[in-house]
């Protein structure tokens, strides 16, 4: 996928502003530059995209303010799902709104984390070597990962422990905070439960195996990433009222 022309462009430009962030933090950050310059670029890309994010939350918004005409909605057009249907995208369209509106953001930014990720885990970027990838944090290469440090003697060891307690908690309030409450607010608004819906919800402990098989420099941005988004949504949901 990343010898893909566009990819490969958006992965090599992405490339050279991590290297020439960690070149500016050198002096401060010495040799965790790199690893600084990772975070710093993460979480410069998800304050570009809030503007995605508020969407998001305000189409949650919508979703919650709507719910009990939802279900009245249901009530009365259960024997003809054409008619809810053309029910509920008139209730929409009058909230200014679509059903979409808190998907399509998260859609959106799909492109650029797989950027970003192409650039945290590409051995080769732009026909040369990941010099990225040769940085240490704790002394541990940005492109090694766990089982590359156990199968080393474990040096290093403590590093990734650090990265995975962090990533670990990040994804218990993930569930706890936004998966879990999304879930109770369709159940009120009297959306038909997915299979497997509560099973599903531990998806986010999935980052917690991905950091751990994933090199040091790909386990950085899941960390930074997720723990922003968890931030971000919740302060949103404060700021803003419908």
């Amino acid at each position: 996928m990343y010898t893909f022309p566009p990819i490969a462009a958006a992965v090599g430009a992405a490339y050279t502003v991590v290297t020439a962030l960690a070149a500016v933090l050198a002096p401060v950050a010495g040799p965790a530059a790199a690893a600084l310059a990772v975070v710093v670029l993460t979480a410069a890309v998800r304050l570009a995209l809030l503007p995605l994010s508020i969407a998001q939350v305000r189409g949650e918004k919508v979703r919650t303010r709507l719910a009990p005409r939802m279900r009245e909605l249901q009530r009365r057009h259960r024997a003809d799902p054409q008619r809810l249907l053309t029910e509920q995208r008139r209730l929409y369209a009058e909230a200014g709104s679509s059903p979409m509106a808190g998907c399509l953001p998260a859609l959106a930014q799909l492109p650029v984390f797989m950027v970003l990720y192409g650039v945290f885990t590409s051995p080769v970027v732009g026909g040369s070597g990941n010099e990225l990838l040769r940085h240490t944090l704790g002394g541990v290469p940005l492109g090694s990962g766990l089982g590359d440090v156990l199968a080393g003697g474990g040096a290093g060891t403590a590093v990734f422990a650090v990265l995975l307690v962090v990533v670990a908690a990040t994804a218990w309030a993930s569930r706890r905070w936004l998966t879990l409450p999304a879930l109770e607010g369709a159940a009120e608004a009297g959306t038909p439960a997915v299979p497997g819906a509560r099973l599903m919800s531990f998806l986010p402990y999935g980052t917690v195996a991905a950091a751990a098989f994933l090199p040091l420099a790909a386990g950085l941005y899941l960390a930074t990433t997720t723990a922003w988004t968890v931030a971000e949504r919740l302060a949103l949901r404060q700021l803003i009222t419908g």
